[in-house]
């Protein structure tokens, strides 16, 4: 089976600043019409009816859903989806935190998670994969995309932060260019995946605090969120 990934940038929407222009979250003060807008946009763009994208209300744990059709709404209070239904897309907001998208060619099993600092450290990733093994999905034939997020070196945290995170998310402990305390989630999470037995993990390389054409609430709060988005070809 063939599985789809896409990530989305700023450009090509129709909000108006902060939001400008391709923002996709309905919870960050944009007009509803503009993000509702956007989003049909994102289901033409990829080829799928607005309805077969499935969006969660995420609140930085470690609740995964497993769906296998259309929703009505966000999934409540979750940070993680799974399914292994075709052309099912599910969706992934974030504006700093890493998109997770994942999936299993050979059994036809997906997941879009959303680790922040705090869902990170809590197993989000952890409570995925065993979702995801629950649909079906065996670990080394999961293909793993950790998507933009902020870098090592722009996410300075208070020392006794980041060495809590490094206890429960071993290899995410970094510093700044100044040599100031912070964190790199994406290598906490690669080497967590890694020492899970996961297949491939690849890495997109942007930071969302230095590449402009991307959303990044640490560089301005209040602005709009991309979308990490996964599925199966139907």
């Amino acid at each position: 089976m063939r599985i789809r990934r896409v990530v989305t940038t700023r450009e090509g929407g129709v909000s108006k600043p902060p939001y400008d222009s391709f923002n996709l979250g309905d919870h960050v003060g944009d007009d509803p019409r503009a993000v509702a807008a956007n989003r049909r946009r994102l289901a033409e763009g990829i080829g799928l009816a607005p309805d077969r994208l499935v969006w969660m209300e995420q609140v930085h744990g470690r609740t995964v859903a497993t769906v296998d059709g259309p929703q009505e709404g966000p999934l409540e209070a979750t940070d993680a989806v799974v399914t292994a239904t075709p052309g099912l897309a599910l969706v992934v907001l974030t504006a700093d935190c890493v998109p997770v998208l994942l999936g299993d060619p050979e059994a036809g099993v997906v997941a879009a998670a959303h680790a922040g600092r705090v869902g990170a450290r809590v197993g989000i990733i952890p409570a995925t994969l065993a979702a995801m093994r629950d649909a079906g999905a065996h670990l080394e034939n999961i293909e793993v995309l950790l998507g933009p997020a902020v870098c090592g070196q722009c996410y300075e945290v208070p020392a006794d932060m980041r060495d809590d995170v490094e206890r429960h998310l071993p290899g995410s402990a970094a510093k700044t260019r100044s040599g100031k305390p912070a964190l790199d989630l994406r290598a906490g999470l690669w080497q967590q995946l890694a020492d899970a037995g996961v297949g491939k993990v690849g890495v997109d390389p942007r930071c969302t605090v230095e590449e402009r054409s991307l959303f990044s609430h640490r560089r301005t709060p209040g602005t709009g969120r991309l979308a990490g988005v996964v599925w199966i070809d139907a």
